[in-house]
């Protein structure tokens, strides 16, 4: 075909900072994050004596306060536990949709919609936006599951943290502001939501440093929810007031979420799905994520042979491109709830490994960004739209119905091998995360990269086929071989928008344990156990 390369990149950002954070190394454990006080938190959990479980909870909690925009008490997830030496558990608390959901309440009309997966526009936009868009929120229930089986310290002191956040207010920075600004259309239509975003109507701002003031994002009511799931445990937000509330309050908006909902909702857990790639092992969660993709677009590459250079060639970034395409090919005719969920015959996100070696991987979401736009102004809770998970056109595989599971894109992943090394790791970013986590794999599988540069490599997205999105940092050879067969833009390694994900990974090497984050994320970072939020750098160096 002809060559298609469109170039989207914005001339007044700087080409030379490439990196901007290395690896954390350890004896002891790492936590990674897209937030590094949650990700300070869990450090300090570990510190503790926490297990890697206890540390990955306690940062669920945080980093719902700290950023509820991705994800929270009113969301769903899905995480992989690897205690050292033993088999990996999958724990799977997706979204599932109420029981008295109306699939006619969502007639189509001419277009599409602007949200992350283009689907044919319905009405009003009630899959994406409002109190019909949400669907159980079952993060809780994940929790619970792997505190029971995982979990060293009691569940109330996980909590903790959460609340002091809460009852402070996280301090509200340009990237607060950034998230708030670019949502604020949906964010005005939910009056609970509003009035916590935007007072005023206008999106949080700090004001100059010379006043000694910093702005704050406060929810009231969100503090005696977490205090009460604190004290009672995980199963307050399905059962008691707090289901209540919650359901009273999507009720009166429109919504279909109801106390039976809520109570009947039950977390999967059963061993991990297991494929093999090269010399590792890839770890999974079997149904209805981005994992199976990712998976099934190795298992086509492996039939490939293993490169022998030390970087990615032209072909070999084609042939993987070409492995992904094969595999969304497959999940948008075949997987759904009902029908076939496994690999054939076959969003937040964050990684921790503590000092004995056990490794988590656990991404939970809204979905989209401020999930519903719905705040239950009894409980606090920002609540997902899990609903546009489901495809709107009646027949599909994936359509939407009531009571049914939906096919969701986070994908947190392992991989094990040789020996005790093992990878944990995902990202946060729609469809993104997909071929985000897919190379990262490679990169460490077939070309010995290290977890640091894997992370930072360059990387294209496949997420919206036919479409190539690429990081010009890939080169004019490798860019020039997608374009013969893929509509190629170019586009920046940057955090507002998002082209190409948020990933993070840790890595247990034997005596050692490693952390890497995102680099373009500014609030991204690995951190060790027990260190300090702001440690001490020196003045006046002179190196």
């Amino acid at each position: 075909m002809t060559q298609t390369i469109t170039d989207i990149r914005s001339p007044n950002l700087s080409r030379r900072i490439l990196r901007s954070k290395p690896a954390t190394s350890s004896e002891g454990g790492v936590v990674v994050s897209q937030n590094r006080q949650a990700a300070q938190i869990g450090s300090d959990i570990l510190a503790r004596g926490g297990s890697a479980v206890d540390a990955a909870i306690a940062v669920s909690f945080a980093i719902g306060v700290l950023e509820p925009w991705m994800s929270g008490l009113g969301g769903v997830g899905a995480m992989l536990v690897k205690p050292l030496g033993e088999a990996v558990t999958a724990i799977d608390a997706g979204a599932r949709s109420p029981a008295s959901l109306d699939p006619t309440d969502f007639p189509l009309v001419e277009g599409k919609d602007a949200d992350l997966f283009g689907w044919p526009n319905v009405l009003k936009d009630r899959n994406v936006i409002g109190a019909k868009s949400i669907c159980i929120p079952g993060l809780l229930r994940g929790l619970q599951v792997a505190h029971e089986r995982f979990g060293r310290l009691p569940w109330a002191e996980l909590v903790a943290p959460a609340i002091a956040l809460a009852e402070a207010g996280p301090i509200v920075d340009a990237q607060t502001t950034a998230w708030i600004a670019q949502d604020m259309a949906r964010l005005s239509r939910n009056p609970a939501c509003a009035g916590i975003f935007l007072p005023g109507g206008l999106p949080l701002a700090s004001p100059a440093a010379v006043s000694g003031k910093v702005a704050r994002i406060t929810n009231p009511a969100l503090v005696p929810t977490l205090k009460t799931i604190a004290e009672q445990g995980p199963s307050a937000l399905y059962e008691g007031p707090i289901a209540e509330a919650l359901a009273e309050d999507v009720q009166a908006l429109g919504g279909y979420l109801s106390r039976e909902d809520l109570s009947g909702f039950e977390a999967v857990h059963a061993e991990a799905a297991s494929e093999p790639y090269r010399d590792h092992t890839l770890h999974l969660v079997p149904e209805l994520n981005g994992g199976v993709t990712v998976a099934l677009a190795l298992r086509t590459l492996a039939a490939r042979a293993k490169p022998v250079s030390e970087v990615p060639s032209p072909e070999d970034v084609l042939a993987a491109c070409d492995a992904l395409d094969a595999a969304w090919s497959h999940r948008f005719s075949v997987l759904g709830d009902g029908a076939e969920r496994r690999l054939p015959s076959c969003t937040t996100h964050f990684s921790v490994v503590d000092r004995d070696g056990m490794t988590v991987s656990l991404t939970q979401t809204l979905l989209s960004l401020f999930g519903s736009g719905v705040v239950s102004p009894q409980t606090g809770i920002l609540l997902n739209n899990g609903v546009n998970w489901f495809d709107p056109r009646p027949g599909r595989v994936n359509a939407l119905a009531p009571g049914k599971k939906a096919l969701a894109n986070y994908a947190p992943m392992m991989m094990s091998g040789p020996g005790e090394d093992v990878v944990a790791l995902g990202g946060s970013g729609g469809r993104k995360i997909l071929p985000a986590v897919y190379q990262a794999l490679i990169h460490i599988a077939d070309y010995g990269f290290s977890l640091e540069d894997a992370i930072a490599a360059p990387r294209f997205d496949s997420s919206a086929p036919p479409t190539v999105v690429a990081d010009a940092r890939l080169g004019d050879e490798i860019i020039a071989t997608l374009a013969s067969k893929y509509p190629v833009v170019l586009a920046e390694r940057m955090d507002h928008p998002n082209h190409f994900t948020t990933l993070g990974a840790v890595r247990h090497l034997g005596a050692r344990n490693e952390g890497m984050a995102e680099p373009w994320h500014p609030w991204a970072d690995a951190v060790a156990e027990g260190e300090p939020l702001f440690p001490e750098t020196g003045a006046y160096r002179k190196d």
